[in-house]
């Protein structure tokens, strides 16, 4: 049976305020995004940190925030017109197991995949897109919820990364959740 996709109302409880509390986007973000980068956020829901990596990547850069929900993308949409930065945002809603974005290959220089692989069926085919849009040195910081992946899954999800040549080069810590960072291998 495939995994359980988040509904579109669920997302509206994890765009509060009060998230940033425990999950602040500057603090998980700050050291990875910086001004004129193109990050690739895949499962961004409604932006709780699409927008402010849109903020940290200036007027000179792009984040591609790409869902299967059309519904959170518009929402989405919407708070980063209110926001003042929608030309800084590029949605796609993908048809899976493709994440449709051939054509930024190698030119991405960082990919957020935050609590959102637990949902996908074929998480190898994930990580083969991610891998094939980043720089050779790209990153991607990985994300799971404890409470949905137990150390063995996120183990056998971190083998999947690193056989699409993605490499964990460090273990975050980030609330309530099971984090790496992982490098595109050169070569």
């Amino acid at each position: 049976m495939p995994p359980l996709v988040c509904p579109h109302w669920v997302g509206y409880s994890l765009i509060v305020p009060w998230r940033r509390w425990y999950q602040n986007p500057a603090t998980i973000l700050g050291e990875h995004v910086r001004e004129g980068m193109t990050v690739l956020e895949v499962g961004p829901g409604m932006g709780f940190f699409t927008l402010p990596m849109a903020r940290m990547v200036g007027e000179r850069g792009k984040v591609v925030a790409v869902d299967v929900q059309e519904s959170m993308l518009r929402t989405l949409e919407k708070r980063a017109r209110s926001a003042g930065i929608a030309d800084r945002i590029v949605t796609r809603v993908c048809q899976p197991p493709s994440l449709g974005v051939k054509d930024l290959a190698a030119s991405v220089d960082f990919a957020l995949l935050f609590a959102m692989v637990h949902e996908v069926p074929d998480v190898a085919a994930l990580f083969g897109d991610v891998a094939a849009a980043l720089t050779p040195g790209g990153r991607c910081l990985l994300s799971e919820p404890r409470g949905h992946v137990t150390a063995e899954r996120f183990a056998e999800t971190l083998a999947i990364a690193d056989a699409a040549g993605l490499a964990a080069i460090q273990t975050p810590k980030i609330a309530w959740s099971r984090s790496a960072l992982l490098e595109k291998r050169v070569g």
